[in-house]
């Protein structure tokens, strides 16, 4: 069932009331499809109906269960094409009651129409929007790749410096208004994480493969930060709630995942260098596919010895937008060359591996995995945790220490981890003009490490740690 704008209905009247006392409501409407539950919420200020049609961004603090105000009636009914239908309204309908009608018409392939204000009473205007029977979005999803697909709806949750964060809601994907001297614009403060959503193989639901993890890190990068961060469990709910409004765009297994990004900034206006006075907490979505244009196949990186991605004391171990822009000009000078991506070397050694542009690294010797161990300097990634504690329980001997450039140049395969790459082996690696290259193919450890790791994100595989949360 997916949702969008609607724009067929008219002659919708409303007339002042008497609050709770008025108990029928007439409306006319003339919608073109065959078959439809109509639900519309009807909110009622100081005794009266509010009039108009005027389309305000806050519908989803009614529509996902967050009704707080106790004055709402609710009108349903059903009708056919071109078909004139009135409708009796009955107040006090609780959320669990407009919950049953969004399932009922899911269940019954209905398309579903909501009639609704946003949070604020004095607003003159109401939001229609259809839900129709569509299950999936319509898009080639064997064309998928690692890009920016609008998704519709995403989460918003804010609060001051000085405060905790409390609710938030879902508002229809789009642009954000920022002050020009938002933290975030003038002095980066601002966090993001990445987690994927994977459609269960029976279709009856989905799952997220260690939220926790994401909503801890965060919570680490805003102390870093000087910020206020959600709860664990303000994340993972959060997290579900954009899911299942967008859950059209979860991929077919085996086609892909609901790339999920989290976004925590500074959005209060600053001049002089400080913390910002308020923040926000947003999550959007997007159907995604593999991440290197290689798809499957084996990457081929640089290494450059002379632009650094971290240095110690400063935000490597923390997952601050503000690491991220300073590598784009030795990634956009790799590409140029033919390079998937770079490997970056310590700043004080200029020896020692770091890690790639968006991804943790590891290499293999014999029945010996190591990665360059997570000392300020490096982010320590889920997939990274992850492949670490699944290596160990094959039987694998990992070693987390400094990895140098003797350790790679020497290793048998060497692969990128992370929510984005997932586990991506590399076929060849580049530094001063000599090539070196690596095992790849079905036999490796970094490809039993792989199926591993995706068989139990996708619910194929026994989940002995339960490091998966399902979503239904």
């Amino acid at each position: 069932m997916m949702v969008k704008e609607f724009d067929n209905l008219t002659g919708l009247k409303g007339k002042p009331g008497n609050g709770t006392r008025r108990q029928r409501s007439a409306v006319k409407a003339e919608v073109c499809c065959d078959s439809a539950l109509l639900i519309v919420v009807w909110p009622f200020a100081s005794g009266y109906m509010l009039p108009g049609l005027l389309k305000y961004t806050e519908l989803s603090s009614l529509l996902f269960l967050n009704l707080r105000r106790p004055k709402i009636a609710v009108c349903c009914f059903r009708f056919r094409r071109s078909y004139v239908s009135e409708a009796r309204s009955r107040s006090g309908f609780d959320e669990h009651t407009l919950q049953g009608h969004l399932r009922a018409g899911a269940r019954l392939r209905r398309g579903l129409l909501l009639l609704s204000t946003g949070p604020a009473l004095t607003q003159l205007g109401y939001c229609i929007y259809k839900l129709s029977n569509e299950e999936n979005a319509d898009i080639n999803w064997d064309d998928l790749g690692f890009g920016l697909v609008p998704t519709d709806y995403m989460y918003v949750m804010r609060c001051s410096r000085d405060d905790k964060f409390s609710s938030g809601v879902l508002n229809r994907y789009g642009n954000i208004e920022l002050s020009p001297s938002a933290g975030v614009l003038n002095y980066g403060q601002g966090l993001f994480e990445g987690l994927k959503a994977y459609r269960k193989q029976d279709g009856g639901g989905f799952l997220l493969f260690r939220p926790e993890e994401n909503a801890c890190r965060m919570q680490s990068g805003a102390e870093r930060m000087c910020m206020p961060s959600p709860s664990v469990e303000q994340f993972i709910h959060a997290v579900k709630e954009t899911v299942l409004a967008n859950k059209r765009w979860v991929p077919p297994q085996g086609k892909g995942s609901l790339y999920i990004r989290p976004l925590l900034i500074g959005i209060g206006p600053v001049l002089g260098l400080a913390p910002a006075p308020d923040y926000m907490f947003l999550i959007y979505a997007a159907p995604v596919g593999t991440y290197f244009k290689e798809g499957l196949a084996p990457i081929n990186l640089v290494i450059d010895d002379k632009i650094h991605r971290a240095t110690p004391g400063g935000t490597g171990d923390v997952k601050t937008i503000t690491n991220y822009a300073p590598v784009l000009k030795a990634q956009t000078q790799a590409k140029t060359k033919g390079f998937t991506d770079v490997i970056y070397l310590d700043s004080i050694n200029k020896k020692y591996l770091e890690e790639a542009s968006s991804c943790n690294l590891f290499i293999v010797k014999g029945d010996v995995i190591s990665t360059p161990a997570t000392i300020g300097t490096i982010l320590p990634g889920v997939t990274r945790k992850s492949i670490i504690e699944i290596a160990i329980d094959s039987g694998y001997r990992v070693e987390e220490r400094l990895v140098s450039l003797e350790d790679l140049f020497d290793a048998d395969e060497v692969f990128c981890t992370g929510t984005a790459v997932v586990v991506a082996p590399v076929g060849s690696i580049t530094y001063q003009d000599q090539r070196y290259e690596y095992k790849t193919g079905t036999e490796t450890v970094t490809q039993k490490l792989y199926n591993i790791l995706t068989a139990i994100q996708m619910g194929l595989g026994e989940d002995r740690k339960n490091w998966t949360v399902e979503i239904n």
